[in-house]
């Protein structure tokens, strides 16, 4: 009898041992069940509202700022199940830029479906953040205007007295003044009608308290600005913006050179050749000391506010990763081991 006992012990443990796998297992598929069903319930439409809301998905946004950006516009329920149901499709790569007409009554399928297919909005012309004048004059052209009407919307003499101009320089073109957003536009809709529109936002958003801020730190607002462009251009989420300001501003305080990528290629691609960091031009801060001779580019809100209100830290450096992710460093030598672990593609 005695010799009996450790068999139906070993039996007795196999068999509790194959009931907890069996629970384990039903808790697994109930988890998993749980889970897909919350993933299809996000994937529905937010709310039966047949309103729908201008969305503008910039050139270059990675598929979790388009889910960001639809959630914030309370277009969509959920960001991850958006994120998550782009990468199933294999669409991370397809998304378009431009302005969009989309409403929270429908799903993310038919979302997808619009911005990975271009599906943009045909009443309204967008002025994409961060775009160069150059751009801007591209897109009118697409729009069908033709070059000469543009070339003559751009002639900065027209708007000479736009409060939002009052403290650009004399013979300085709008580079860094047209603020970025969607304008409504009809088929009689001039150019300079949209372009005053632009700049009767700008002037929105560079309030009295601002503008204030902005100078603060010893420059003209059209430095300012200037610092707005080249952080719009380094940095793709808003919360970076402020510590790339504070590096620019430290650098500047100390006498080093900026060393901006975008100040570099912008003055190349003015100059009608390719991006380059050894071109020189009085935009080119890896070459010359100092802010470049303009701004590089329009300013979003966020770029505005950075400038105004640049984060407390003591960064020095700052490089855009392969994943355009900043990554900030307070020695050179941090800097550099930055550039080699996050930077294998950059052309820093």
């Amino acid at each position: 009898m005695l010799n009996d006992n450790p068999k139906k012990q070993r039996t007795n443990w196999l068999k509790i041992f194959i009931i907890v796998l069996i629970f384990m297992a039903i808790l697994a598929i109930g988890a998993v069940a749980g889970v897909r069903r919350l993933y299809d319930e996000n994937l529905r439409p937010l709310n039966a509202n047949q309103g729908s809301v201008s969305v503008v998905i910039p050139a270059g946004s990675l598929l979790r700022e388009v889910a960001r950006l639809l959630k914030s516009q309370k277009i969509i329920k959920n960001s991850w199940a958006f994120e998550r149901y782009v990468r199933n499709k294999d669409a991370s790569d397809k998304i378009k830029a431009g302005t969009y007409e989309l409403s929270p009554s429908m799903g993310v399928s038919e979302i997808v479906s619009i911005i990975t297919e271009g599906k943009i909005a045909t009443n309204l012309f967008t002025i994409i953040p961060g775009q160069r004048i150059d751009e801007v004059k591209k897109d009118f052209l697409a729009a069908g205007y033709s070059q000469a009407v543009v070339d003559n919307a751009f002639n900065a003499d027209l708007y000479k007295n736009h409060p939002a101009l009052v403290d650009k320089p004399t013979g300085a073109d709008l580079e860094g003044y047209l603020y970025p957003d969607s304008y409504q536009k009809t088929a009689s809709t001039k150019p300079e009608t949209i372009i005053r529109q632009s700049l009767d936002e700008m002037q929105k958003h560079l309030t009295p308290e601002i503008r204030s801020a902005m100078t603060s730190h010893g420059y003209s607002l059209h430095q300012a600005i200037i610092l707005a462009s080249i952080a719009q251009r380094e940095a793709d989420m808003p919360e970076d913006r402020a510590k790339v300001v504070q590096v620019l501003l430290t650098r500047l305080q100390k006498g080093i050179r900026l060393e901006s990528d975008p100040t570099a290629f912008y003055g190349a691609v003015l100059a009608g050749q390719a991006p380059s960091l050894d071109f020189d031009s009085p935009y080119n801060t890896y070459l010359h000391n100092g802010l470049p001779l303009g701004p590089i580019s329009n300013v979003s809100e966020s770029s505005l506010r950075a400038v105004a209100y640049p984060a407390n830290t003591d960064f020095l450096f700052f490089v855009a990763g392969d994943n355009h992710t900043v990554y900030f460093s307070k020695t050179l030598t941090e800097h550099q081991t930055n550039i080699k672990q996050y930077c294998h593609n950059c052309s820093q």
